[in-house]
């Protein structure tokens, strides 16, 4: 039996091991959320300026990648009936472009996910970061439009440190707090996508007397806030992942066809240790977040289309539209997503995507920017609560050797979703008409939503 002194020293122990926790759980939310400030302020700078890098390129690329690849949107443009207009044949391609980053996502996450649960989180969020900064050592070096497609090829392989941060957070939070986790992840992309393309623009306005500026001066901007990070992370990440925790075995490479397989992912077959119900339970999650981000960012895409054929919209104005969505899901983010109970992540994902249906169909029938704003306020909502509430929600499952993995793969179905959601959205644009295409994406969300409150009283929310 224990002496009264002996047990107050446990209790002692106990105190500060949880304060220790609170402190680690603490200083990493932050880490990450600085991390993915600095990187997102420099993945988004180049958005505004694709129109006029893809013009720069047209004019000068002496490769014939550009051409080729011209020659590939064309045809696509030809088959879905867009007008043969320089504006939208810029945004079909850098559709082309962000959907080619979006597939690279899509291969690497899963294996970078599962590296992490081996070798640990920080030493391969290194490794992503170095080659984040070379994909923007090659985008200051691109003058012909080869090199600039290997920058985005680099670049789309080596950006893994987002699934990585979401296993950070998951390492160290407990149930209750994870949820403040994943919201501050969500305000990091919510302030990179604002004031990103706003650098971004001024880059380009900048860019009408010097063209070199069109590459190299943003891409040295990109390639200090890279290597800003990486010191960052260097000196202040510690690592979550002890060694006795991590997955025994390093041969990556005789499963790396798993982790890539469209099919094995939906199934997240090479997680090994999860129960038959929870198995059942992460492959439902991973279904019902691709089918909703497949919908979700098709429209997101047709948006520009949209603005400008029915209100006229130009480049500027639809800055400012989505610098209105960012500030908006900032603000919830902030003020709402980190509030959420933990237990109630389904429930408000399934809240979003009900908000989101009416959002789209507004969109389809609004004939002025009051009805519009208010569809983008609705939209704005949605966007700032599915995604965290449904990575909170699958980063319950599997043990700490396995959260790299299970988070590498719902990311990849999300970067597969986003991949060729686009390219089927603006061809039903351009096929049957906006009225068409947000009405059959406002309905079609009912699929997602019907999904993930069938099983609602069966998913594991901690």
């Amino acid at each position: 039996m224990k002496t009264r002194s002996g047990m107050v020293t446990d209790s002692t122990v106990a105190t500060e091991i949880a304060s220790d926790k609170e402190k680690l759980m603490k200083r990493t939310f932050y880490v990450v959320f600085i991390s993915l400030i600095l990187d997102l302020l420099a993945f988004t700078v180049i958005l505004p300026l694709l129109p006029s890098l893809l013009e720069y390129y047209s004019s000068n690329d002496q490769s014939g990648i550009y051409a080729s690849l011209q020659n590939s949107v064309s045809y696509f443009r030809e088959l879905v009936g867009a007008p043969n207009t320089p504006r939208w044949n810029s945004v079909l391609f850098g559709g082309l472009i962000g959907s080619l980053f979006s597939m690279l996502q899509f291969l690497s996450s899963p294996i970078i996910g599962a590296a992490s649960d081996a070798f640990g989180r920080r030493p391969v969020m290194l490794i992503c970061l170095v080659g984040i900064s070379f994909s923007y050592v090659l985008w200051a070096l691109s003058s012909n439009f080869l090199i600039f497609v290997i920058a985005r090829i680099v670049g789309g392989i080596s950006k893994g440190n987002v699934s990585l941060c979401t296993a950070l957070v998951t390492d160290v939070s407990t149930p209750q707090k994870r949820g403040k986790g994943m919201a501050l992840i969500g305000i990091a992309f919510s302030v990179g996508f604002v004031f990103g393309p706003t650098i971004g623009a001024a880059f380009s306005r900048f860019a009408r007397d010097q063209e070199n500026v069109l590459y190299l001066m943003p891409a040295i901007y990109a390639l200090m806030l890279s290597i800003a990070d990486i010191i960052f992370v260097y000196f202040f990440m510690e690592e979550t992942l002890p060694a006795s925790k991590r997955m025994q075995s390093k041969n990556l490479l005789s499963h790396s066809i798993e982790y890539i397989n469209p099919l094995s992912l939906f199934k997240f077959s090479s997680v090994q240790k999860l129960s038959n119900d929870d198995s059942r339970r992460v492959q439902s999650i991973g279904t019902i977040y691709f089918l909703y981000l497949f919908i979700y960012s098709g429209l997101e895409f047709t948006l520009p289309f949209l603005m400008h054929n029915r209100f006229d919209y130009s480049s500027m104005q639809q800055g400012k539209m989505f610098f209105y969505i960012g500030t908006v899901m900032s603000l919830v983010q902030g003020g709402y997503t980190r509030r959420i109970p933990s237990g109630k992540e389904s429930k408000t994902a399934a809240n979003g995507i009900l908000i989101l249906v009416p959002a789209f169909l507004l969109m389809a029938v609004a004939t002025n920017a009051l009805l519009m704003y208010l569809s983008l306020t609705m939209f704005s909502f949605a966007s700032a609560t599915v995604v965290p509430c449904m990575t909170t929600l699958i980063s319950t499952y599997g043990g700490d050797d396995e959260k790299g993995t299970i988070m590498g793969i719902f990311r990849s179905l999300g970067a597969l979703a986003r991949a060729i959601g686009p390219i089927i959205a603006s061809t039903v644009y351009w096929c049957f008409g906006a009225h068409v295409c947000y009405i059959v994406g406002g309905v079609s969300l009912l699929v997602p939503l019907l999904c993930l409150m069938r099983p609602a009283e069966k998913i594991k929310e901690q």
